[in-house]
């Protein structure tokens, strides 16, 4: 995460082929997108259908992040081993088919179970997307723009995510939203093999089956410690604590494992370069962030102002608009300005935005909801391109796999607790507002305060109906007030970081009587194929 005062030898270009297997790499991040966009519109609707609990659906909602962020890194090298293009298809066919068995879901548990499955999918997806454009694209200029082009394909997919999904959800059931990507898998199937080259690491070891274990160990119960700790649920506080120690034990172990093995699922080595390891935390706390406030600001506009889904995503594009065009814009920013700039600045800009999201009231119109998290989307763009592009572009080819599936991992995790730990901070404060009402059916979820409100008179339904809509968007506040915190501390963090600018690597891990390290990553072959 800071500019650079070296000069890279110059690589190879790349010709017309890559360029349209990117265009294929496309699909897949198009698919993930509309995915969670169309889910957060289809909430309200499915927890109503299915009779959904408060925690049934924060398990809908996090369940596909937790799995994905749990096996990305066990992907990502599972990818360097037997083939980045492979993995892919695989993924895609494996996705194709737990989107159906989402669509037609007739439980909360049926559904929590598919989107589990979506989420192991899901996770040969991306790290094989990033490890394959930083193969097809050596030359430093053309993989920056790369991965603009396909960061705006994921955060453009977002945005219209929401619209499609409200047309869908306006003339059809909610199962409907998790068709949106079958088409779309069945597209890269086909042109997959046609445009995009093999490649896999010709001296790769065999995959050690209890690092990954360890690694699931490790995360899976801290995230539901966390979860259940925010959410204030009636679990014991003691069980939640317990599985936190749990994790971090089983994390423990999985550190001690990885820094004996000669080829660990995870070379935690890397993490000793400051710029790496900075990049990486920033990108979570970030898109923590942004997935907190897209889940509050989704429900604020559909169940608060009562709008329709079809004009409630149309709402919610400019999120996904405002991060597509931050991270499009941002190589023609770093050629004008320093990359400490763009990050810095487009921080100041996300905190703006928040300033004025904490502003919301139960009346207020959904064109200051939408500025708001455009804003923050904008001014985190930056942050995301050049953070990603150091990850990644700092393996080997032959490690790109497992660098991509870093990066993912980051953004993924730092998304999926930002949807656990903030969206339970507004459930709470809801819960805590709504605990007085007379209506025991209304004092879990907005939805279910909405369901009530329709089989009361009207003079009970509306002051039910206001108070509900007040303590939602008291969540909301808190949820912003949150999100201003969090990118403070961000940007202390990044301002601390980028002055280094580029400090010496061996510096973070030597002293000047040390020889330094070897690189972590010996050059090995790769076996690459048409």
């Amino acid at each position: 995460m800071s500019d650079s005062d070296t000069t890279q030898p110059e690589a190879p270009l790349a010709g017309r082929r890559e360029w349209l297997g990117l265009a294929a790499l496309a699909l897949p991040t198009l698919l993930v997108a509309f995915d969670i966009g169309g889910l957060f519109l289809a909430l309200p609707h499915l927890s109503a259908d299915l009779h959904a609990t408060g925690t049934e659906q924060l398990w809908i909602t996090d369940i596909y992040g937790f799995m994905l962020a749990g096996f990305l890194i066990t992907m990502g090298t599972l990818g360097d081993r037997i083939g980045r293009r492979k993995l892919l298809m695989i993924g895609a066919g494996g996705f194709f088919a737990a989107s159906l068995l989402a669509a037609f879901s007739t439980s909360p548990m049926m559904l929590i179970i598919a989107r589990a499955l979506l989420g192991v999918a899901g996770a040969t997806l991306s790290p094989s997307t990033l490890a394959l454009i930083s193969n097809m694209f050596r030359n430093p200029k053309q993989m920056g723009t790369a991965i603009s082009l396909w960061a705006f394909c994921s955060f453009g997919g977002a945005a219209l995510g929401p619209v499609i999904g409200g047309v869908l959800l306006q003339h059809f059931w909610w199962g409907s939203v998790f068709l949106l990507g079958t088409p779309v898998m069945l597209l890269l199937l086909i042109v997959g093999p046609i445009l995009l080259p093999e490649y896999k690491d010709a001296n790769a070891k065999r995959l050690d089956l209890i690092s990954v274990v360890l690694s699931l160990a490790a995360i899976l119960p801290v995230i539901y410690g966390i979860k259940q700790l925010a959410a204030g649920q009636n679990s014991s506080p003691l069980v939640s604590a317990l599985a936190i120690v749990v994790g971090v034990v089983f994390a423990m172990l999985f550190t001690r494992r990885q820094l004996r093995l000669p080829n660990p699922l995870l070379d935690l080595r890397l993490f000793r370069n400051l710029k790496f390891s900075s990049s990486l935390l920033a990108m979570l706390l970030a898109s923590g962030t942004l997935a907190g406030l897209g889940l509050m600001t989704s429900q604020f506009i559909q169940s608060v102002l009562g709008m329709e889904p079809a004009k409630a995503g149309l709402w919610q594009a400019p999120t996904g608009l405002g991060i597509a065009i931050g991270v499009l814009i941002t190589p023609v920013l770093v050629q004008k300005i320093q990359q400490s700039t763009a990050i810095l600045g487009g921080l100041v800009l996300a905190f703006v935005g928040l300033i004025l999201l904490s502003t919301v009231r139960s009346t207020s119109s959904a064109g200051l909801v939408a500025l708001s998290v455009a804003l923050v989307a904008l001014g985190i763009g930056p942050l995301f391109v050049l953070g990603t592009s150091l990850v990644v572009g700092s393996a080997p080819p032959e490690k790109a796999g497992s660098a991509a599936s870093m990066s993912e991992t980051s953004n993924v995790f730092g998304s999926t607790l930002g949807l656990a730990l903030l969206g339970s901070v507004g459930a709470a404060v809801y819960q805590s507002s709504m605990s007085g009402s007379t209506v025991a059916g209304a004092r879990q979820t907005l939805a279910d305060a909405v369901s009530a409100a329709a089989k009361l008179p009207a003079g009970q339904a509306q002051p039910l109906l206001s108070k509900a809509r007040d303590a939602f968007t008291d969540g909301l506040d808190i949820v912003a007030y949150s999100g201003i915190a969090i990118i403070a501390i961000v940007f202390a963090f990044a301002w601390m970081t980028l002055r280094q600018k580029a400090s010496a690597p061996a510096e973070s891990t030597t002293s000047p009587t040390e020889s330094p390290e070897p690189d972590p990553v010996a050059e090995r072959p790769m076996v690459t194929e048409s």
